[in-house]
């Protein structure tokens, strides 16, 4: 086996030369294409009107990616809703909250970002428990975030901003790639629908999620992150490639379960119930 051409399932950058996947290519001698499998799109104002979500009726937006950050705005200018300076923003990363500045004045006070960990984002959200929360989604959507914070009894509501839908691919030869890198379980989802499971060039996937997919899709996965050897995709394809120059066999990957997860929503869990005990006290 040697991997000469593969296809990223990401944008192409502005500047290539400045992508981990250039350097990788260089040392490897590889062709690296950027075909993006999927697209996200805002809902319609007719969509978001059918979900009765009163956006003004809410203290605090969580949001996760900048696609749902421009529907919200876009659907705010449409229904002529005025957001509040009051408004608070929870973003799960430093990018995505930056990213605010396209549309709102960034103040910390109002703006708060997490470390891009699902854990990060839980106690963030936990340290603003008071407030009314709409949970910017996009679908399909992972059930994990809305869950945990049912669980935790945190007073949100979500919210579809955007949907999740497969690219224009049917002129992508994908037999002609050696390696396929896949960001999202509709990555896989779209690699299924357009090209079936059999006779799949070699999978590397990002993230828990996209695993999983892969996993119950049939499809066996031979790179993954990010892990403690690989927090990046290129840094497992990186490992991947220089095993395989060695002639060395690689096993697919399989996936290994959390169990901390648990643990650390019972704990979050407890620390809420310890501060509205010492509430009642106080009262």
């Amino acid at each position: 086996m040697k991997i000469n051409k593969i296809l990223i399932s990401q944008p192409r950058p502005a500047v290539v030369e400045k992508s981990p996947f250039y350097a990788l290519s260089q040392k490897h001698k590889l062709q690296v294409d950027y075909v993006p499998l999927i697209k996200v799109v805002g809902v319609s104002s007719k969509e978001f009107r059918s979900q009765r979500v009163d956006i003004l009726s809410h203290t605090a937006v969580i949001f996760t990616s900048r696609t749902t950050i421009d529907s919200f705005f876009r659907l705010c200018e449409e229904s002529r809703v005025t957001v509040p300076e009051t408004m608070k923003y929870i973003c799960t990363t430093e990018a995505i909250a930056l990213y605010l500045q396209k549309y709102i004045v960034y103040r910390k006070r109002k703006i708060s970002f997490a470390d891009g960990s699902f854990k990060g984002l839980i106690e963030l959200i936990v340290k603003h428990k008071d407030e009314k929360f709409m949970l910017a989604l996009s679908e399909p959507h992972k059930p994990e975030l809305p869950e945990t914070l049912s669980t935790l009894k945190i007073n949100f509501t979500p919210a579809i901003l955007a949907r999740t839908v497969a690219a224009d691919v049917d002129g992508v030869d994908i037999k002609s790639y050696d390696m396929l890198l896949l960001y999202s379980p509709w990555d896989i989802m779209t690699i299924v629908e357009k090209f079936g499971t059999e006779s799949l060039p070699v999978i590397a996937t990002f993230g828990e999620g996209t695993l999983r997919k892969a996993i119950e899709s049939g499809i066996e996965v031979r790179a993954n992150a990010p892990t403690p050897e690989a927090p990046s995709l290129a840094k497992a394809v990186d490992i991947f490639c220089a095993k395989v120059a060695k002639g060395e066999d690689v096993p697919p990957v399989q996936i290994e379960e959390d169990s901390t997860k648990e643990e650390f929503i019972r704990n979050q869990q407890s620390k809420l119930a310890k501060k509205s005990r010492s509430r009642a006290k106080a009262v």
